[in-house]
This record gives C-alpha cells, structure tokens and sequence, in this order.
C-alpha cells in the first residue's frame, strides 16, 4: 500500500500544546466495524459512533475486562551541552565562546581553562551497555546537534563532572556516546541537568509542569523518551474505580524510542524499516490477561505501545507468553490481531506508523473517515491532545 494513502491535512491550531486535565480530555469511541449498540453506556449518534471524555471508560468498561498499561517512565533525555574544542578549532556555525568566559555554563569552565566550546544540544535514545564492567560508565546511541561537527574523538561536557565522548557514527547518523557515569549516578545527573523531550510539533520548550504532565500516573519503569500517551489520561482515582468495578488492571513495558516520531518515507508502507524498542511482559501480566480471555472479558490496549508488546507475545490462538526483548513489529491493514480486543489511542500525526496501527485495527478508509470528523469537530491533536477508543 502507498504511504501516500495514509496522509491527511489538519489544522495547526488543532495540534495540542498542553493537556487538559487528566480524564477531561474528548473520547471519541468508533466501532471497528458497523455501529456501537443501541444500549452503549454513551449516546450512539447517526454514524453509529459516540462521543465524550477520557473519564467515561469508567462506563464503557465492564466487569471481567482488563486495561494493559505501559509502566514505562520517560527520561530527562534532552540534554544541552558544549563541546569541547582543542585550541585553534574554528566553529564558524556555532559561534565559539571560551569555558572561561562563559562563565554560567553549569560550572563547567575550570580554573585553568584554554580550550574553546561550542553548543550542542543531544537526544539519547536507548543504552547500549556498560562501557566499564563497573558499571562506572555508559555507552548510548543518541541524536545530536550538529551532528556533522560530533565526530568520533569529540567531547561533550553537559555539567560539572558529567560529560561524554563520541565513540561512532551509526549509519543512519546516530551517534555512540560514552558517558563518564553510568547506573545511579547517570540517572541522577540526568534528572538534575536534563530536560523533558517533548514531541517535535509541540514547539515550545519543556517546563516544570512537563516534568508531570508528560508522565503516567502509574510510570515506573524509567527507559522512554516519549510518553505513552494515551496513558495520560488516567487519574488514580480513575483507575482505582474502574478496578473497584470488576476490570483488572495489568502492567507491562515497552520503552518508547524516538523513532516512533519518525515518518515513513518510503514509498510502499510496507517497505519501511521499522525501529525496534524494548518490551517486557511479566509472567503475572501474561496470567491476568490469559485469564480475562479465557473468561470471556475484554483485553483493552491503552496506547499503540501496549498494543504492541501483546501482538509481540501472543500467539496464535492469542494465548500470551511472557517475555521480554526488542520488538519490530510493524502493524498495518491486513495484520491479524491476535491478543487485542480494544485499542485506546490519541490521534497520530500522517503517514506515521501509530496511524498505520490505527489503520491496521479499524480498516483505513474507516481510519480516515474517524479522523476527518474528529477534525471536523476540533478534536486536539496527537501527544498531549484528546482520544480515541476502537471497540
């Protein structure tokens, strides 16, 4: 199938900035085929769909379902830093200034300082392993910027005793960082000199209340460097009901990569190289779930990331396996769920595999045409917009 089909236009105004509060946010509920029921919890309009707010699911779930949810917690993965030039390096681009001078760059500048810096800014997007066998230091592939002056060799300094060195250059122009700390330490630089990665359409700098809002209420499992997003929408509260009322509630991981932003260029969908992300599916998840089905409930993926680890470790029949590793599974129309009976999503940007997912569930023309009207009504837009749930 062309990618071309899976593009769309909107509205810019329509792309949300910020949340509305959790459970506040519009639900649009769509049928993967023909009409809700007459007796749907909500008002069944005339094309058979429903519409109302994030908190309805408290309705719409029943006793004996199950919502799978993403643990995963995102890093302070956006790091702005200097790199670090021997004496005589010329940075024409950047526009050179001495450690020295600068004075109020994190204290980077030593009191003997020659060389020159220019900056830089990186995105870390997964771990590699331990560089050291101490766990002393870490090696990760990250996007940087500039990225064709971040050559093997060059050092980057991000704050005072935090700094890392370019070991490779990755063939798609990823870059091997080699940090000077690694286990806690590392994580607790990054929360303390880090920044919230927001999408890139939200064009905004990340502040103090991204450091909540763009976390799930139930995130643990730090390793993401981009919100499950439709995890967003659930208080506590929410979820304390909703299991109060017979659902249960099962935990799983997948750690969202930046490639889950990138758009598919070639020109057969089909042909696009899907990243991969790691997943975990714990042997009490797998048991909880594997026991709604067997009862007759309903299993609810909450984001297209939950939808992900269960087609990974289902199998036929739908019977899921626990497990964990990189999945590639690459979802699109004429993909047989397996272990998926509901699917609660945000609206994707085009031509991005999250919409080919979304298509791959609900058919693309029937995809289109729930876009369009969400669209039509001003339904906010992708990560931190309003919903969709697909029964």
């Amino acid at each position: 199938m062309l990618t071309a089909e899976y593009d769309f236009a909107f509205p810019e105004d329509q792309i949300a900035l910020r949340p509305a509060p959790r459970g506040e946010a519009r639900l649009m509920v769509v049928p993967k085929m023909g009409r809700l029921p007459e007796n749907f919890p909500l008002p069944v309009e005339k094309e058979g769909w429903a519409f109302g707010k994030a908190s309805d699911l408290i309705r719409i779930l029943k006793a004996g379902d199950a919502l799978a949810l993403n643990d995963t917690k995102v890093l302070r993965a956006r790091l702005h830093g200097r790199r670090v030039m021997g004496e005589g390096e010329e940075d024409k681009e950047a526009g050179k200034t001495s450690l020295r001078a600068a004075g109020n760059l994190n204290g980077l500048a030593g009191k003997d300082e020659t060389k020159t810096a220019a900056a830089c800014e990186v995105l870390l997007l997964k771990p590699r392993h331990h560089a050291d066998s101490d766990g002393s230091a870490a090696l990760w592939e990250c996007l940087a910027k500039p990225g064709r002056k971040l050559t093997p060799g060059k050092r980057v300094e991000f704050a005072a005793g935090f700094s890392a060195i370019v070991v490779e250059v990755l063939p798609e122009g990823e870059r091997v960082l080699h940090f000077n700390l690694g286990g806690g330490a590392f994580f607790e630089k990054l929360e303390e000199v880090g920044e919230i990665p927001l999408p890139p359409y939200i064009r905004r700098d990340a502040d103090a209340a991204d450091a909540e809002t763009y976390q799930s209420v139930f995130a643990q499992n730090l390793g993401s460097v981009a919100a499950p997003t439709a995890s967003l929408h659930f208080t506590s509260e929410i979820l304390e009901e909703i299991q109060h009322n017979g659902v249960s509630l099962a935990k799983l991981t997948l750690h969202v990569g930046a490639g889950t932003f990138r758009p598919v260029q070639t020109e057969q969908a089909e042909d696009h190289p899907m990243h991969s992300e790691a997943y975990s599916l714990s042997y009490e998840t797998a048991d909880i779930l594997n026991g709604v089905r067997k009862t007759g409930g309903r299993i609810f993926a909450v984001g297209t990331t939950a939808a992900r680890v269960l087609e990974t470790c289902g199998d036929e029949s739908g019977l899921l396996h626990a497990g964990s590793g990189e999945t590639r599974l690459f979802i699109r129309p004429g993909y047989d769920w397996k272990s998926v009976d509901a699917l609660l999503t945000n609206f994707h940007w085009p031509k991005s595999t999250l919409f080919m997912l979304v298509a791959g569930m609900m058919g693309l023309e029937r995809a289109q045409a729930a876009y369009a009207e969400a669209i039509r009504r001003g339904f906010r837009l992708f990560s931190y917009g309003d919903a969709m749930l697909i029964l």
